[in-house]
């Protein structure tokens, strides 16, 4: 399996929509997807992802489904001399100071993340993942998937960034705060996630694509910082 996920189109987020640069996005995203030959697409609750969505769900004929576990992660948390920050925007030197040792196991056993509330949020998106993926024919089982059923379908998910990088942190068991301060995701990109499977019994994510962007090429349109607080240009 292939799994597709897509940031949405550059947004509006007054009015969790997109821009006219958005919808120039989208509608690139779509010809790609269409052309990638995705089985299922499936959707966050929320207004720019959904609207990002639809021109791909009425290129290919697709009947999208709502995930209201990919909504994005709003969640701030006390910085030490940063103040009140964003989980994604918490800078990448405080994330890279820390101690020795507080690394793949135990990133969340320090401030500042080591939020009870923040753990629980990644905790629900974890399961709510491994029931979709059970749903698909894998079952997770530590960092591996076991294959129930085989499965050769490629799936699109339209989500937010935040978010994605949490998901993708736990898909790539990868710590998610070096995901948040280490990567990006331009809006309208794709990263393409394999369901690799080496043997009978096991299937590994394994990336094959992060953050492409080459549909924007395509047509001629910008990639845009939205996101990013340091030196884009």
């Amino acid at each position: 399996m292939r799994l597709y996920f897509i940031r949405h189109g550059d947004p509006d987020y007054d009015k969790d929509a997109l821009t006219p640069a958005g919808i120039l996005e989208a509608k690139a995203l779509a010809k790609r997807l269409k052309k990638e030959g995705i089985d299922e697409i499936y959707y966050s609750p929320l207004g720019r992802a959904r609207e990002t969505m639809n021109y791909t769900a009425e290129l290919t004929g697709i009947k999208p489904e709502l995930l209201e576990w990919t909504e994005e992660i709003y969640y701030y948390l006390e910085v030490e001399n940063w103040g009140k920050t964003h989980v994604f925007h918490v800078p990448g030197e405080v994330v890279r100071s820390a101690k020795k040792g507080e690394n793949h196991d135990n990133w969340f056993q320090s401030p500042p993340y080591n939020d009870p509330g923040l753990l629980e949020l990644l905790k629900k998106i974890n399961e709510q993942s491994d029931i979709f993926f059970a749903r698909h024919g894998y079952k997770k089982e530590g960092d591996l998937y076991r294959i129930i059923k085989q499965n050769s379908k490629k799936i699109a998910v339209f989500a937010h960034v935040a978010f994605g990088l949490a998901w993708l942190s736990y898909l790539l068991a990868i710590p998610t705060n070096i995901m948040w301060s280490s990567f990006w995701l331009p809006t309208s990109s794709v990263t393409t996630i394999l369901f690799e499977e080496r043997s009978s019994t096991w299937a590994v994510p394994r990336c094959l694509g992060f953050g492409d962007v080459s549909h924007l090429y395509a047509e001629n349109l910008p990639v845009k910082p939205v996101g990013l607080r340091g030196n884009f240009y």
